[in-house]
């Protein structure tokens, strides 16, 4: 019968060491009539034995796949994680070509001493938190994508509201005191003329209160992120989303992005080509910035096409979701990140799931930032991060 390689490789690993304790005892021990150069012959064979083990353990820890070769990545269960569901089934399936281990985790409290101490490579978190802990690590980690933009919307059955100054006067409920929703809104606002003196914020300790000021007061106003947003929607068909604040976002940094260029252009009227140059930035600043992707530098420097692959199926991954929210519904269920397919179904479409990288990335992400120093510096560790966190490849 012939043997394979593998199958000999298999043998040693089962078998080698038992064998050459057996040879080594006798030859040591000096049992049985042994010539000295059958005694070298044997702890020759024990050598080889012994390195051939050694080998064939190294070869399998060295294969990329679910084990020591793999990637380890780590995400929250919310929408930062519906991009990477796709991916999740691959890497289950086909393990060999999509070499990750996934953690999902009900807070970035969790995760970020796992990434620090090196047990995760790559975290999906939220953007502040990112730039926060590129702070305390002293410049430890790199954004390598932005996985979700804007996920807020104001909902109400109020028909009052169609546009941003509708808000004048009215009363708004919402979570996070002092934390990115309000800061996002709170910018929203200012950038269409209102002052804080002009409207009220309440604020409640979860997005489950909020929606349930709203069922008992369709009136009322609430910004929701999803699929919270989603679920109060379909719980109550009086309720409608009123403004999408991504939208609004957009809007606002290009109102903003205008009155920068025309002070640009009073300053500096025969600058024109620097001018152009600040337009130009201005214009690829995008939408508000939920989630990003963040790698540990220690394992960039050393797996650099590691990343990049999985960038590409980060990629792919999206697309897939954004394709087949039907599928995805099932998947999200399945990962414990919504209650029931019919909302994930809906809240899919509504959560801007993307894969920006690049200048692309560095634009958006840095403006989002930018907005959130101004609110409350400590959002993001206490200053904006340099250059070196944005990963430019």
């Amino acid at each position: 019968m012939k043997i394979s390689g593998n199958d000999r490789r298999e043998y040693i690993q089962r078998h080698g060491h038992m064998g050459a304790q057996k040879e080594a005892g006798s030859c040591l021990s000096g049992q049985g009539s042994f010539h000295p150069v059958r005694r070298l012959l044997c702890a020759l064979l024990v050598a080889l034995l012994l390195c051939c083990s050694l080998l064939c353990s190294c070869g399998r820890q060295g294969e990329r796949g679910q084990g020591p070769g793999a990637v380890r990545i780590g995400s929250l269960k919310g929408p930062t994680s519906l991009g990477i569901l796709f991916l999740m089934e691959e890497a289950k399936e086909n393990p060999a070509d999509y070499p990750y281990e996934f953690r999902m985790a009900t807070g970035a409290d969790e995760l970020l001493p796992l990434l620090v101490k090196g047990e995760l490579d790559i975290a999906l978190v939220p953007a502040n938190v990112a730039a926060a802990l590129y702070q305390k690590t002293e410049g430890g980690v790199t954004v390598i994508d932005i996985n979700t933009l804007g996920v807020l919307y104001l909902v109400s059955g109020s028909l009052e509201i169609e546009k941003v100054s509708d808000l004048e006067g009215r009363t708004i409920y919402l979570t996070g005191k002092g934390a990115t929703p309000e800061a996002s809104l709170k910018y929203i606002l200012e950038q269409n003329g209102l002052k804080p003196g002009d409207y009220t914020l309440e604020y409640k300790s979860e997005a489950a209160e909020v929606a349930a000021v709203l069922a008992q007061d369709p009136a009322a106003i609430g910004l929701l992120p999803q699929p919270f947003a989603t679920a109060a929607l379909m719980q109550n068909e009086n309720l409608r989303i009123a403004l999408d604040m991504n939208e609004e976002w957009e809007a606002a940094r290009e109102r903003e992005g205008s009155q920068k260029r025309e002070d640009v252009q009073k300053r500096e009227a025969a600058r024109k080509k620097e001018a152009s140059q600040d337009n130009s930035q201005e214009e690829e600043a995008g939408g508000m910035v939920t989630g990003v992707t963040i790698v540990r530098n220690d394992f960039l420097r050393e797996n650099r096409e590691a990343v990049e692959d999985f960038l590409k199926h980060h990629k792919d991954s999206v697309a897939a979701v954004n394709d087949d929210p039907d599928k995805g519904a099932v998947l999200a269920v399945e990962a414990g990140i919504v209650a029931k397919e019919a909302i994930a179904r809906e809240a899919i479409p509504r959560c801007n799931l993307v894969c920006v990288t690049g200048e692309e990335m560095k634009g958006a992400l840095s403006a989002y930032l930018e907005v959130l120093v101004g609110f409350n510096a400590e959002l993001v560790g206490g200053k904006l991060p340099e250059e070196d966190f944005y990963y430019l490849y």
